[in-house]
Formats: C-alpha cells, sequence, structure tokens
C-alpha cells in the first residue's frame, strides 16, 4: 500500500486470513422493511461463519428474512480493514450440524442456545493505510 493509494482491496485469501482470527463482527437483517444491525461473536470456518444468539429479534430477523449481511473490521494506529459478507443465514437444528459446529465463545455471560451459519455467497474487503488529508489543489 503506497500514499498515493490509501485504500487497497483484498483478495479472497487476505479476507480468509482474517476473518480466521477475528472474534467480533456485526449481523446485518431486515424485518419488516427495517434495518437491523447486532454485535456478535463469531467463528469463520469453512464457506460459513457461525454465530450463538437466544430467541429475540437477532433470531427472528435472520428466520423470517434469511438473506444477511455480516462486518468485520479493525484497525491499529497506521491502518485499518473491513469486510463484507452476504449471504444466507440458517438455524443449526439437528444433532449432527449441532455437533459439528465450531465452539464459539461469547462475551457476554449470557444462555444462547441457537447456532447460526452464515452460507457465504459473496465477501469483499478492504484495506485502510491512515494518514493526514491530502490537498485538494492541483
Amino acid at each position: 500500500m503506497s500514499t498515493s493509494d490509501p485504500i487497497t482491496v483484498l483478495d479472497t485469501d487476505d479476507i480468509w486470513a482474517l476473518l480466521a482470527t477475528a472474534r467480533f463482527g456485526r449481523l446485518a437483517v431486515s424485518i419488516a422493511d427495517q434495518p437491523e444491525i447486532f454485535p456478535v461473536n463469531f467463528v469463520a470456518r469453512e464457506g460459513e461463519l457461525f454465530f450463538r444468539t437466544a430467541e429475540g429479534t437477532k433470531l427472528f430477523g435472520a428466520v423470517v428474512n434469511p438473506a444477511v449481511a455480516f462486518e468485520v473490521d479493525d484497525y491499529t494506529d497506521s491502518e485499518g480493514w473491513s469486510i463484507v459478507v452476504k449471504g444466507t443465514a440458517r438455524v443449526l437444528e439437528t444433532e449432527a450440524e449441532l455437533a459439528a459446529a465450531p465452539s464459539i465463545t461469547a462475551w457476554v455471560p449470557t444462555v444462547k442456545t441457537q447456532v447460526v451459519a452464515i452460507g457465504i455467497e459473496s465477501l469483499s474487503g478492504r484495506r485502510f493505510a491512515f494518514g493526514d488529508e491530502p490537498s485538494d489543489e492541483l
């Protein structure tokens, strides 16, 4: 990333490497034509994202309209990155699905009995170099 181009598009390998280390993201759903967004802990594995949740708006949104978006980001003093995933959410229901799901450690100590998987249909990512805003003079 050069100073002339502070934004770099991430390739698929870079995106998966970042998703593999990230643990916190934001689930975006649409309920009754209204956007909703929820912070969640997650695990990325084999083309899917997994998160746990309790009964409520988050689960309702993922079930009623399973077309979802998911955003993950992080930053340091000098750079940041952002990944947007779009896919289809489904609640894991069978014993086999639940047994095969990755372990997801919750940050908030509440009971979350439902496991949701997002089958990834598209992903995009960017890395940003931080710095002073350039002059608008030609």
